[in-house]
């Protein structure tokens, strides 16, 4: 956006923007192009990853308590460039089999119930998500959107080389999306 976008968008005076924009650019938040635009700047790329272990720490405890009451690995995940990215994985301790799913892994927001209950929040509804194999085969996939952070768009979920009850584990799932919130608050 021009500074004049930005001032309009805002509801404040141009001279505010500019002072802002100059602080912002400063710390490299945004940057200005050539044609006088802003847009965003690298230095929000160093904010997001200092964010990133503090949500994993403060759900790592809810995760282990979800993946052992489950027995099925419990996993955060967040969108991070459109895309589904999981921050925090927790095997169950006490499984002799269970999914292997890794920190960093990635997929589309619209596969898989981690990104599928993301895309539900964004339409308003909370309820928790089941799939079964799409991301892979004979994985089963439950997942509840996190909600209540403002510009968090993350989820808490489970996966499952076995068949799991919705009915059983969604509620658990809520639980622990609402610790979560709780936790980050």
């Amino acid at each position: 956006m021009t500074v004049t976008e930005l001032a309009t968008a805002l509801g404040v005076g141009r001279p505010i923007v500019y002072r802002l924009v100059a602080t912002l650019e400063v710390r490299d938040f945004v940057t200005r192009r050539e044609d006088g635009r802003i847009r965003l700047g690298l230095g929000i790329t160093r904010l997001s990853q200092s964010v990133l272990p503090l949500l994993r720490e403060s759900a790592q405890p809810i995760l282990r308590s979800l993946a052992d009451k489950v027995g099925a690995t419990a996993h955060l995940t967040v969108v991070e460039g459109g895309e589904a990215l999981a921050i925090a994985v927790i095997e169950p301790s006490w499984t002799d089999y269970h999914a292997v799913y890794r920190i960093g892994t990635r997929h589309p927001l619209d596969r898989g119930a981690a990104g599928r209950a993301i895309l539900a929040a964004r339409e308003g509804r909370t309820a928790y998500v089941v799939t079964d194999g799409e991301l892979q085969s004979g994985a089963h996939g439950i997942a509840v959107p996190i909600v209540g952070i403002a510009g968090l768009e993350a989820s808490v979920g489970v996966v499952s080389m076995v068949s799991l009850d919705a009915r059983t584990v969604g509620p658990q799932l809520s639980s622990a999306a609402q610790a979560v919130t709780s936790a980050l608050r």
